[in-house]
């Protein structure tokens, strides 16, 4: 096994299992670029929206995309910051391992990645913004109606939670988390286009239960009765009821 990723899975990502390296993955990993065939998507969909009884298929196809960006963002970012390596995690490079009901559970990767090409924000995430989460995301608001920016705000809230998480990791440098930062504090990108990741976060005084964390943008899990809304939600009740 590669001895390069493992490091990295201790600390603040203790509880992950590296990615699985392997230039042809068993025919149990699907390719990702699945994800973006309109009928393989809704299907995925319609199997993992059975553990919520079908419900709203916007709420599930926003849940089922937590899962994913959590796994991909995890990983992605820690071999990113604390290697200034490059993950292939193009949706071309890239096969995932699934759970029977369609969550994405690991990643298969085809190499350990490429020294970055690029040290400024945007460059050095590229692979993970242009090649997977930018296709990916207008996929799924194709397929399910929701709006784009739902997936963006899932994404754009791990992408803020494991660059502050990283700063804690036993391999980090002092401003580790420095480029991330930069990224989400830029409202466009270099070639002008809407910087999706824009501030996906803030932090707001609460009243006697110290800073409360904010997502920019409802994930809509509550448009499924049994769930409510998750505890970093920026609605007010009667927001939600409208």
């Amino acid at each position: 096994m590669n001895q390069v990723l493992p490091p990295l899975y201790t600390g603040p990502l203790e509880g992950l299992s590296p990615p699985k390296v392997a230039t042809a993955p068993a025919a149990d990993a699907a390719p990702a670029r699945d994800l973006l065939d309109p009928d393989h998507l809704d299907a995925l969909l319609e199997r993992f929206g059975a553990r919520y009884d079908h419900g709203d298929r916007r709420a599930v196809a926003s849940l089922w995309s937590k899962w994913h960006f959590s796994a991909l963002i995890a990983h992605g970012l820690a071999a990113n910051l604390l290697l200034e390596r490059d993950l292939p995690l193009g949706l071309d490079e890239l096969h995932l391992v699934q759970s029977p009901e369609g969550q994405t559970t690991g990643l298969v990767l085809r190499h350990v990645g490429r020294p970055l090409a690029g040290l400024d924000p945007h460059a050095r995430f590229a692979t993970l913004l242009d090649d997977h989460l930018t296709p990916l995301v207008e996929a799924l608001a194709a397929t399910t109606g929701a709006s784009a920016k739902v997936f963006w705000s899932n994404a754009g809230n791990y992408f803020e939670h494991f660059a502050g998480a990283l700063a804690n990791h036993p391999m980090a440098a002092p401003d580790v988390a420095e480029p991330a930062r930069a990224l989400m504090e830029s409202r466009t990108l270099p070639d002008g286009r809407r910087n999706p990741l824009y501030h996906p976060v803030r932090y707001v005084e609460g009243e006697g239960d110290g800073t409360r964390r904010v997502r920019r943008l409802c994930c809509i899990r509550y448009l499924i009765d049994e769930l409510g809304v998750c505890g970093n939600c920026p609605l007010r009740r009667d927001d939600r009821q409208r």
